[in-house]
């Protein structure tokens, strides 16, 4: 059969074929999340990639993976909340010894 190395069980059904679909765009979402350079923005696409994740472990009954997902969105949206009310800041004394801190000597 077409994909059984994939896809042991292909979906059946349109709903089922939607939550597959789902969890495949919500997978490269969450990958994409870590190459986003504004930080508010990779909060958002990380929080969305997971919530979607948790719904596709939810339909498994995968556990394990629901509490990574609901775990990863959680931290997701409150530190989207904390960059929106403005408690989340990075002062230049932090970014400067952020630098030091990781700078290679040869």
């Amino acid at each position: 059969m077409l994909f059984e190395n994939i896809f042991p069980a292909l979906p059946s059904g349109l709903g089922a074929t939607y939550l597959m679909v789902g969890g495949v765009v919500c997978t490269i979402l969450l990958i994409y999340s870590i190459f986003v350079e504004q930080e508010h923005r990779s909060d958002l696409i990380r929080l969305l990639g997971a919530a979607g994740l948790f719904w596709y472990a939810d339909y498994i009954n995968n556990v394990i993976f629901m509490i990574a997902m609901g775990g990863i969105a959680v931290a997701s949206a409150v530190e989207f909340i904390e960059i929106y009310l403005g408690l989340h800041k990075h002062s230049q004394e932090d970014l400067k010894r952020y630098k030091k801190m990781w700078r290679i000597k040869k």
